[in-house]
């Protein structure tokens, strides 16, 4: 049975228009795959522009994020159509603003999902909603830039945003598809969690200056406060925060390293390949960070689309060996 039409419009021209490297991912999947993860990263994706909308107060957006993430898990009002209307007139992206306005649609397509589906579904996004909303709390509405205390936050956010990820993706294949890996299901969560963690850790040190000029400062404190900066300085004088960079760097490649030796263990081709794409684009991108160094803060760096294409020419049916020798050229000098 063919999937609704506006069901193919969610999964192809929309998740395209918001994710260019997961919409790549997801069409080496088996079918049984695509819908729940799809649909995952559409609802994740929706909670996060709406914690993010700065146009909106931040106890509105408080408010709309708990009526979202009771809706997704059944709970309270579902009728979201005005909270669509509210978000989505306030997005200047406009793939952001399609998305949300597509969200009676999203909530429509989870009460499709089969029992077991929807389950994982609602336990990945009750995660990832509390990162969202923990986020939200620590920074607020401040006025100058907030930096997170410890390490130890850190650790957690990376976890509840995306290391829970790994766990939601290694449960459903493990649920769909026979004989998903040669190593026991708990050893593939666990990697999996790690692998999360470091391609989050990337996004924080790509997108670190654009959230420190939003008053955003994922460096923990007690960091900053070791090398005498405080979060305005990161900005002022980015050249002293090098250690610090270099430290989550490492951190992050750990987390890809781990991604590749997850993608290794699949024994289906497409899916390997779909799993390490990340990967091989992560540790690229941490190449280029450690190319820019403190300069990473000031100007946008990003892997770019020819290279991506290549990558998937070179490596979409590839063994774990030639994975893995792909995997350790791209990552260069970012060791």
């Amino acid at each position: 049975m063919s999937a609704p039409p506006k069901r193919k419009k969610l999964r192809g021209q929309v998740l395209r228009s918001v994710s260019r490297s997961f919409y790549l991912s997801l069409r080496f999947l088996p079918a049984p795959l695509r819908d729940p993860l799809s649909l995952a990263y559409l609802l994740a994706r929706a909670t996060d522009t709406i914690a993010d909308t700065a146009e909106v107060p931040v106890e509105e957006r408080k408010a709309s994020l708990r009526a979202l993430a009771g809706a997704i898990q059944g709970d309270g009002e579902r009728d979201v159509a005005k909270l669509a209307a509210t978000f989505s007139a306030g997005q200047r992206d406009e793939s952001e603003r399609k998305l949300i306005a597509e969200l009676p649609g999203l909530l429509e397509w989870l009460d499709d999902l089969s029992a077991a589906d929807r389950e994982e579904v609602r336990k990945v996004l009750a995660t990832i909603n509390r990162g969202q909303t923990l986020d939200l709390e620590r920074f607020g509405a401040s006025e100058s830039i907030k930096a997170l205390r410890t390490a130890d936050e850190l650790d957690e956010y990376t976890y509840l945003v995306a290391g829970c990820v790994g766990e939601f993706w290694t449960r459903l294949c493990f649920a769909h598809l026979p004989e998903f890996s040669g190593r026991p299901e708990a050893e593939m969560i666990e990697l999996g969690v790690r692998y999360g963690r470091g391609l989050q850790l990337i996004n924080i040190l790509r997108d670190a200056g654009s959230d420190l000029r939003q008053g955003r400062c994922y460096f923990p404190a007690e960091e900053l406060d070791s090398l005498g900066l405080t979060p305005v300085e990161t900005l002022s004088d980015p050249k002293r925060i090098e250690p610090i960079l270099e430290k989550w760097r490492g951190k992050a490649l750990a987390g890809v390293e781990a991604g590749i030796g997850y993608s290794c263990a699949i024994r289906n081709r497409r899916v390997r390949f779909a799993t390490a794409l990340p990967a091989l684009i992560g540790a690229r991108t941490l190449a280029l960070l450690r190319e820019a160094g403190a300069e990473a803060l000031e100007k946008r760096v990003k892997v770019g689309r020819g290279e991506v294409r290549k990558m998937i020419a070179a490596s979409a049916l590839a063994s774990p060996a030639s994975l893995r020798r792909t995997f350790e050229k791209l990552k260069g000098t970012a060791a």
